[in-house]
């Protein structure tokens, strides 16, 4: 029951759900019940209209169900078969590197179920947005928005647009808060005011420590459109070098338009006492941002739920303090976090290090039923072969397209995958390898898209030692 009801609430999301629904052993990557099923039906393609013959067709082929049948638990991963199916890809390719971690959790009982080094802190590129979206969802709930403010003085002579820490903050939000603000004003017969945009919710530097870079906007907590230059909503792009200031100039030119003229331009500054609020607008709930932080690698969003963690927890909202508070957080839900540090939310920080376990053991929290707040970071991972990240790294043939669901990290010489797979035998299972020193960065990605797709494709009993069913 524990194990059906998880893999359904992940599987049932996914576009791989009709694939896991189906029934039938492995055979080279498809299952043999739904290809016969298919050369049964006498068809040629386009739709048939004719009137069914009276004589009934020939039953399907029978063959055991993907997902164990509602109150049959399903038997748990054995280690020794796990461990023959990757044991050998992993210590002989070596595309992966000089250096390779790995965990497999059966998520069902928490039980790592295959390890090599899984211990062993590493650097994970953004498989760290499992553990920022995870401590963001346990510190904030998934229903969680955050807010974007207009402040005015009583008299309505000053304006102050206030940062709430957004960074999807968007053209139809910034008019909705234009809106809003240019009515009071006129209400108050105020037809020219002077403008100031807040954005002190945040500390420390706003830039990355890697730099200017089209992966990374600075950090602030005012920013439109994660400060992109080129109209796009996710990878790289061109950014602005000042994403607050051009959110104000952008409020007060929307203003403008609405009658109200600013004094001069738009000043940093911080909201004035006696200010009260006059509009406000709110971003997608968390659980929506979790998603598209993952899918997506979205190195912005995950700054700002990192900085939210810490806002949550006490700590300033800086690059450290956002790092202590996910520390935090996890250590609450007793993971695996020795030799772990937190430098950024995004991955994008070399000096971050997570271990296989530690990741592996995320996702299997992130399925726990008694932690329902937790789903969106299961339901976020990019699916292979068909969204996000992962989109164009599996091939239809391949046992793993449509049924691994996983978060991709890549730095130079760092490559790694974190996700859930549910296996031939239907259990569901967490993974996480971590790879470090290849130079080849497509080979080593196939590399760990081969591993997650033998868990796919494993009934991985100890007795056969193999991966696939035959």
């Amino acid at each position: 029951m524990w194990q059906l009801a998880t893999g359904a609430a992940v599987v049932g999301l996914s576009l791989s759900a009709g694939t896991v629904a189906a029934a039938g052993p492995w055979d080279s990557g498809q299952r043999k019940a739904e290809r016969e099923w298919a050369a049964s039906q006498d068809r040629t393609g386009g739709a048939h209209h004719d009137t069914p013959a009276r004589d009934a067709p020939a039953p399907a082929p029978s063959a055991a169900g993907v997902l164990a049948a509602l109150g049959a638990p399903v038997p748990p991963a054995a280690k020794s078969g796990v461990a023959d199916a990757l044991g050998p890809l992993l210590r002989d390719d070596p595309t992966l590197g000089t250096v390779r971690t790995a965990s497999v959790i059966d998520t069902a009982t928490g039980t790592q179920v295959y390890g090599r080094g899984a211990r062993d802190p590493m650097t994970p590129a953004s498989t760290i947005k499992i553990a920022t979206t995870l401590a963001a969802l346990s510190a904030l709930g998934p229903d969680h928005r955050i807010a974007t403010t207009v402040t005015a003085v009583p008299d309505g002579k000053r304006v102050t647009l206030v940062g709430g820490g957004d960074p999807t903050l968007g053209r139809a939000g910034l008019r909705a808060l234009a809106d809003d603000t240019a009515r009071v004003l006129k209400d108050r017969g105020v037809g020219e005011a002077e403008i100031s945009y807040d954005t002190t919710l945040y500390s420390g530097p706003e830039l990355h420590p890697i730099g200017p870079n089209e992966n990374i906007s600075p950090v602030s907590a005012l920013m439109l459109d994660e400060g992109r230059l080129d109209g796009s909503h996710s990878g790289p792009a061109p950014r602005t070098g000042d994403p607050a200031g051009d959110a104000a100039r952008a409020f007060a030119e929307l203003l403008r338009e609405r009658g109200i003229k600013a004094k001069g331009d738009p000043a940093r500054g911080k909201t004035p006492k006696g200010a009260e609020p006059v509009a406000k607008t709110f971003s997608e709930p968390l659980s929506a941002l979790v998603e598209r932080a993952l899918t997506h690698s979205d190195n912005d969003i995950a700054e700002a739920l990192a900085r939210h963690t810490a806002l949550s927890s006490g700590q300033p909202a800086s690059f450290e303090g956002a790092g202590r508070a996910v520390e935090s957080r996890l250590r609450k839900l007793e993971l695996p976090l020795s030799g772990a540090r937190f430098a950024d939310g995004s991955g994008l920080d070399r000096a971050g290090r997570v271990s296989a376990a530690l990741l592996a053991q995320l996702l299997a929290r992130a399925t726990d039923p008694a932690r329902p707040g937790l789903r969106p970071v299961l339901t976020g991972l990019p699916v292979a072969g068909f969204s996000g990240t992962l989109k164009s790294r599996y091939r239809e043939e391949s046992p793993g397209t449509g049924m691994v669901r996983a978060k991709t990290g890549t730095l130079t010489g760092v490559n790694t995958l974190a996700g859930t797979v549910v296996d031939a035998d239907g259990r569901l299972l967490s993974f996480a390898f971590l790879s470090s020193g290849a130079t080849t960065p497509a080979a080593a990605q196939s590399a760990l898209d081969r591993l997650a797709s033998t868990i796919a494709n494993c009934g991985c009993a100890p007795s056969e030692g193999r991966p696939g069913r035959k």
